[in-house]
């Protein structure tokens, strides 16, 4: 499994474990991981820190150069306020863990040149379907349904 991958799993569960939505995230430029974080709405009571943003400003400033070098991983498609980012940035590719549970603008990203891989991973997945089973108003609270 790619290091840079399992890494944002790592950071998937990290966000479990402290009682939050298990979704994670790191940002690859030039083979190292230079940003890493977890979806923190539940624990900072934020309305904006999904794992891709929490990622993001942990990364802190970056020159427009850097991120058209980026990747970034996430374990699971990003929502429309992830993938503005990674519009906004220019990021080039996004590495997705599954987009079953939940699909983000995978069209439009593509329609705007960002490259999309997507990974299918059974355990981001499971992760993500034993929190929903477990906390459906929680879920729909993070993906603006309710």
């Amino acid at each position: 499994m790619d290091t840079f991958f399992e890494a944002a799993v790592e950071e998937a569960r990290k966000g479990r474990d402290a009682g939050g939505i298990p979704i994670g995230s790191v940002l690859v430029i030039d083979g190292q991981i230079v940003g890493r974080g977890h979806n923190q709405r539940v624990q900072q009571g934020s309305s904006v820190l999904h794992a891709e943003m929490d990622c993001l400003e942990n990364a802190g400033r970056l020159r427009a150069t850097d991120y058209q070098r980026a990747v970034l991983y996430s374990t699971l498609s990003p929502c429309d306020m992830c993938s503005g980012a990674v519009l906004l940035y220019g990021i080039p590719k996004v590495v997705i863990g599954e987009n079953h549970t939940f699909q983000g603008p995978e069209d439009y990203l593509r329609s705007r040149g960002v490259q999309l891989e997507v990974v299918d991973s059974a355990e981001c997945r499971e992760l993500m379907e034993d929190f929903m089973a477990a906390n459906p108003s929680l879920w729909d609270e993070d993906i603006g349904e309710t």
